[in-house]
């Protein structure tokens, strides 16, 4: 229409200058990437499929999805108490995320690894009843076993606040209705609150799962050979470490960046079954 005014874009310098300045910058440590022969980038070439590197990625994965399945089901389990009525439930709930989540986890990894110092033989003692069984306790808690129960169950403790948001978030009028309705405690919370609550879950249960991946390499303080340990011990003998250390961090990069993917389409997915 004749009477529309013009449409006149307002510039803006600044932002032509700022994107000029990162683009020069980004510029410059590419060059100074691809140049500097110190990287050692034939060696990242020569290892970063190599069987070594490959077994302790296995590893790493192994270990994730292990800690994040034991995290998960003592999670679930840690939040339901703090949500109970029953005040020893709660106090046992409240108490278990005081302390794992109040001590570093190198610290609690450590523990696990030298838990045989505390106990030397692990056995069963049940009252007015003789002990049952007398093993080594270095033969049931071995290296995997101490990084797999330091790893689970201290994300156990951050998931289940997690959980107990989400299961919070959930209007309490649902809850009301299904009540009225005649369900079980435990229908309405498989058919009605963990479905809506998956919404406010995922997102930092999907963090949560990137974090473990890296948090994985802290177990090579006990000599388990994951990803980090593998490339320290080959540059340990090679005094190739910036570019081992590189081949770790690619590949760190690539699985965080495969588990970004999913959780974007998870995110999607909950996102489209609460919007109908």
């Amino acid at each position: 229409m004749s009477g529309e005014l013009p449409v006149y874009r307002r510039r803006r310098p600044g932002q032509w200058v700022l994107t000029l300045v990162v683009v020069l910058l980004a510029a410059s440590l590419l060059q100074s990437l691809i140049t500097n022969r110190r990287f050692g980038w034939d060696t990242v070439g020569a290892w970063l499929f190599s069987r070594t590197v490959m077994t302790g990625l296995l590893t790493t994965l192994e270990l994730t999805a292990a800690a994040m399945a034991i995290g998960l089901v003592l999670g679930i389990a840690l939040a339901l108490m703090r949500l109970s009525d029953n005040p020893v439930a709660r106090s046992v709930s409240w108490a278990y995320i005081w302390l794992f989540r109040g001590t570093p986890l190198l610290v609690q990894l450590l523990f696990w690894g030298f838990i045989s110092a505390l106990y030397p033989t692990l056995s069963l003692h049940l009252p007015f009843l003789p002990a049952i069984g007398d093993v080594p306790a270095n033969s049931v808690i071995t290296t995997f076993a101490a990084a797999l129960l330091g790893l689970g169950l201290n994300e156990a403790a951050y998931l289940a606040e997690i959980i107990r948001a989400g299961i919070v978030s959930v209007d309490p009028g649902q809850l009301e209705a299904a009540d009225a309705l005649g369900l079980s405690r435990a229908r309405t919370l498989r058919r009605i609150v963990l479905p809506q609550a998956m919404r406010v879950i995922i997102p930092p249960v999907g963090n949560e799962t990137i974090s473990m991946l890296k948090t994985t390499s802290l177990v090579s303080v006990l000599a388990y050979a994951e990803l980090l340990y593998s490339v320290q011990i080959v540059y340990a003998r090679t005094y190739q470490t910036i570019p081992l250390l590189i081949v770790a961090s690619i590949w760190y990069l690539a699985v965080t960046t495969v588990l970004n993917i999913g959780q974007h389409y998870l995110e999607r997915h909950f996102a489209k079954g609460g919007s109908r």
